[in-house]
């Protein structure tokens, strides 16, 4: 494969990147709503461990297991910045959504 052909493959894996990334991202949002009907913290550090551990049991590289790490650090953190959001939500009556604030 030359660049062209990598360059193409990466724009096809983006976009199969971004539709897990927004279905991991739906999954948080019904946690949030969990947890608001349940009284539990967005917060909860065991399970941030569970999932830190499980992704670098499934790494295979290249990427090292750090560096794999603090990109889920962000994608965890945008996650509780949705559950977060859901329960603000909840708690105002608004059904705004953080990108468009509709």
């Amino acid at each position: 494969m030359d660049i062209a052909d990598w360059r193409k493959r990466i724009d096809e894996l983006d976009l199969e990147i971004v539709a897990l990334i927004n279905a991991r991202a739906l999954a948080a949002q019904e946690i949030g709503k969990l947890k608001r009907s349940t009284a539990l913290p967005v917060y909860e550090p065991n399970r941030e461990r569970v999932i830190f551990d499980n992704v670098r049991a499934a790494n295979r590289g290249p990427l090292p297991d750090i560096e794999l790490t603090h990109i889920y650090e962000r994608i965890i953190d945008v996650m509780r910045a949705l559950q977060k959001d859901e329960l603000a939500s909840a708690k105002t009556g608004s059904g705004k959504t953080r990108e468009t604030g509709k």
